[in-house]
């Protein structure tokens, strides 16, 4: 394994606090979701990098397949915290727009990115994550 990036953040007093990271790109204020505060949460830092890992991965994934030029690559990411008897737990929905690709290629191109995205490897089996591309559903 070669690692090749590690990222270095801390937080102080969970969701009513703050969190940083040591290069100082971040310093933010955290607030409840509900709180009516000004602020974010984890749910909002999660969707940000989601998003960005996602659409890294469609990028690569679409010139892989022979889409050298994929055009404007948006992907909208909803993640929600839930409760059920069990506790809390969080979901996703990945809404993926592909410019330049037909209804057919995006579906493939989604789905392969699912695969080899690091945050979608790292909640497989733990997070219930919904995807679309190009407006239709990813099965």
């Amino acid at each position: 394994m070669k690692t090749l990036f590690t990222a270095h953040a801390v937080s102080i007093a969970g969701r009513d606090g703050s969190v940083k990271t040591d290069n100082g790109a971040l310093d933010l204020k955290l607030v409840r979701p509900s709180s009516g505060e000004a602020g974010t949460n984890p749910e909002e830092l999660f969707a940000c990098g989601y998003s960005a890992c996602f659409g890294g991965a469609v990028t690569a994934v679409a010139k892989k397949s022979g889409l050298e030029d994929p055009g404007k690559v948006e992907v909208k990411a909803a993640v929600s915290l839930n409760q059920d008897d069990n506790g809390f737990f969080i979901s996703a929905v990945l809404d993926v727009t592909i410019e330049k690709a037909d209804a057919a290629a995006a579906l493939q191109i989604v789905r392969d990115a699912h695969k080899m995205c690091p945050y979608s490897k790292a909640t497989r089996g733990n997070v219930e994550v919904t995807l679309t591309a190009n407006g239709q559903a990813v099965s």
